[in-house]
């Protein structure tokens, strides 16, 4: 009973971070505003006490953040960006773990060297779902922002995979070999997207076979898409491959399947509602969760800090400040040696990086913040080496690593949207300019299409239609149709007229739903018909609302 209150209580506070997040006098991150929600909710006063399980965490909570990322991730736009993408998230990461572990080795006495490097592989990691949540959605340029979603998907396993071989090696399970770990590393990278590519395949199939059995029920196939991402990273898991990766390659790879575009259509309204809620309370819930174990590391820390002689509690925030300095120097560094790089050896084909400019390698710089995975993996170093003493330094590594996710936050807070200050992540007039011109093309297949069923229907004697209703229906809606076709040489006049039509359309409906419940509560209809035509209106007016958007 005490999980399940404790349960009701972190969503409602998820639920209820939105609304704080929007009320509070300064404008706050809501990743920020969870964190201090967690962080006051666990306080001796209110004491609510969550046991932080970083198996448990990675399997709950990541595979469909991650599996929901890979979905908006385009196929194509990721492999345009996958030499930049490889060169963050696989070597920046090897650089990072060996230049920054050896750091924390020299500049923290108390930490071993296997430790530091441990230390170092769960830092790598950066978070994409923090940045949009500390500078918003559309505000960081494309360019920059598809290179860093990319690396943000592609470096948790890298990251992960990195620490499994430090902890390995400090348990004295495994003897560390360049060779060994490079052969190991392909063998988990790779055959984690296989799985997910594999996977996803079979569920397609499977799907398919379902509807024919299910009769397209919404509900079913709803269920079976948000098992996809458990599926992807158990089953790889259990086969030893990434876990992370699957549930990536699953979400690239369902957009590319057909899988959602065959689907019934309430099944692909539904998805995308039940999807949008769980993003929002999955994410709050990563980030309440940081909360609410902060009290626990600080007091367990300063407590370690006190009877270890040969530490001091100031010397570990400073800790936390040079090791966060230290990332974000090698980040700019590795960043600018990219550009050089392209600069020089790729001039037919040069990266995406060679058109940055010095504000543009700053923001790709501070964009790489640390989040959930940095938490999960760090408290995931087990507490007892193999002989049974305790694991060296670990209070240390987790008080360092909770330090700099907070550090890199709060400093992301303050600098990116000073980076970003009269830069427009969107470009507002040529998005306008693709939407109507796409619009435009596929109005006039539309007229053409219309134009056959005209022809067919007239021709057909088994129909037996009306020649003059024919003609009218079809010409009232192949009005509409010509006039957005056309609206390719006017932009201005063919959207005010979709746009005055639309609230026509809105005005109509919204009068239409008044009197469903008035004919309701006069009993004129029946409950169950009121439910269908709310349905249907409900269903036309997010129609007319998205469009409107």
């Amino acid at each position: 009973m005490e999980i399940f209150f404790t349960i009701l209580i972190m969503t409602l506070v998820v639920s209820l971070s939105g609304v704080a997040a929007r009320i509070l006098p300064f404008q706050i991150p809501l990743p920020l505003v969870q964190i201090a929600m967690g962080a006051l909710l666990a306080w001796p006063t209110f004491g609510l006490h969550v046991d932080f399980d970083p198996e448990l965490f990675l399997v709950l909570f990541i595979p469909p953040l991650l599996f929901a990322d890979g979905w908006k991730t385009p196929i194509n736009e990721f492999l345009h960006h996958g030499r930049e993408i490889i060169g963050l998230a696989l070597v920046l990461v090897l650089i990072t773990v060996i230049g920054i572990g050896y750091l924390i080795y020299w500049m923290v006495p108390g930490i071993p060297l296997i430790p530091a490097f441990a230390l170092a592989a769960v830092l790598s990691p950066t978070d994409a779902v923090a940045l949009s949540g500390i500078v918003g959605e559309g505000r960081i340029p494309k360019k920059i922002m598809s290179i860093v979603q990319g690396e943000a998907l592609m470096n948790d396993a890298s990251g992960l995979v990195s620490l499994k071989f430090a902890v390995a090696v400090a348990m004295g399970t495994m003897v560390f070999s360049w060779g060994g770990a490079s052969v190991e590393f392909l063998k988990v990278a790779v055959g984690g997207l296989v799985a997910g590519v594999a996977i996803c395949w079979l569920y397609g199939r499977s799907l398919r076979l379902l509807s024919r059995w299910s009769g397209d029920d919404p509900a079913t196939q709803t269920v079976l898409l948000l098992l996809l991402p458990f599926a992807s990273y158990l089953i790889a898991e259990h086969l030893g491959v990434s876990g992370i990766l699957a549930a990536v390659a699953a979400g690239m790879t369902i957009t590319r399947s057909g899988i959602i575009r065959q689907a019934p259509l309430a099944m692909r309204l539904r998805a995308n509602s039940v999807w949008q809620m769980l993003e929002f309370v999955f994410n709050g819930m990563v980030f309440l969760m940081l909360g609410l174990q902060l009290p626990d590391i600080l007091q367990t820390s300063i407590a370690q800090a006190n009877a270890d002689p040969n530490v001091e509690l100031w010397v570990l925030f400073s800790d936390v400040v040079l090791v966060y300095a230290a990332l974000m120097l090698v980040r700019f560094g590795w960043l600018w040696v990219m550009q050089r790089f392209s600069h020089r050896w790729l001039k037919k084909k040069p990266m995406e990086f060679s058109n940055y400019s010095l504000r543009d390698l700053l923001i790709a710089s501070f964009a790489g913040v640390r989040g959930a995975i940095t938490l999960a993996g760090v408290l995931s170093i087990p507490l007892f080496l193999t002989d049974g003493t305790a694991f060296p330094a670990r209070y240390e590594l987790i008080f360092i690593a909770t330090g700099v996710i907070l550090f890199s936050l709060l400093v992301g807070v303050v600098i990116l949207p000073l980076l970003l200050r009269g830069i427009d992540g969107t470009d507002k007039a040529g998005h306008r300019h693709e939407l109507q011109s796409a619009r435009a093309a596929m109005a006039g297949v539309a007229i053409e299409s219309l134009q056959k069923m005209e022809e067919r229907l007239s021709n057909d004697s088994d129909e037996n239609i009306d020649p003059d209703l024919l003609k009218e229906i079809s010409l009232r809606v192949m009005g509409n149709l010509r006039r957005r076709a056309e609206g390719k040489n006017d932009l201005d006049n063919a959207l005010f007229a979709e746009n005055l039509e639309r609230r026509f359309r809105l005005t109509a409906l919204r009068a239409e739903r008044a009197e469903v419940y008035h004919l309701r509560a006069t009993q004129q209809i029946s409950n169950e018909s009121m439910q269908k035509l709310l349905r249907d209106l409900d269903l036309l007016e997010a129609l007319l609302i998205e469009k409107e958007e």
